[in-house]
C-alpha cells in the first residue's frame, strides 16, 4: 500500500471538467486503496498569471474538506519548514522532507490528506 500518491491533472490539458472529474475518480481511487495522501499536481498557467485549473482544483479541494473526504489541504506555497501547516504535513508524513516541492512555494500543487 503506497502511503503517497501523485496525480497530474495538467496532463492532456484537461479542460476544468474534465479535471475535476479526474480528480474527484482519482480521490475515490486512493480511498479504495487505503491512500492517506495525494500529491495533486493542477499547475498555475503557463502566463506566469495564474490559469483557470488552479483555483477551480482548490475549490473542488476545499468542498472535499466540507463533504469529510478530505481532512487537510496544503497549498504548495505553504508546503514548507517554515509554515504551521507544512511542519504538521511533514510530521506526519517524515518521507516527504525528500519532495522536491519542500520550501519551493510551489503554486503549481496540492497535497490533500484524505480521511480514513
Amino acid at each position: 500500500m503506497a502511503l503517497v500518491r501523485v496525480i497530474n491533472l495538467e496532463l492532456g490539458l484537461p479542460t476544468v471538467d474534465e479535471a475535476r472529474r479526474r480528480l474527484l475518480a482519482q480521490i475515490q481511487a486512493a480511498r479504495r486503496d487505503k491512500v492517506r495522501l495525494l500529491k495533486v499536481i493542477h499547475g498555475w498557467g503557463s502566463s506566469g498569471q495564474g490559469g483557470t485549473l488552479g483555483p477551480a482544483i482548490r475549490k473542488s479541494l476545499r468542498l472535499r474538506l466540507k463533504e469529510g473526504t478530505a481532512v487537510r489541504i496544503v497549498p504548495g506555497e505553504r508546503f514548507s519548514t517554515d509554515t504551521l501547516e507544512g511542519r504538521e504535513l511533514l510530521s506526519r508524513y517524515p518521507s516527504l522532507r525528500s519532495d522536491c516541492d519542500l520550501n519551493r512555494a510551489n503554486p503549481g500543487i496540492t497535497w490533500v490528506e484524505l480521511a480514513p
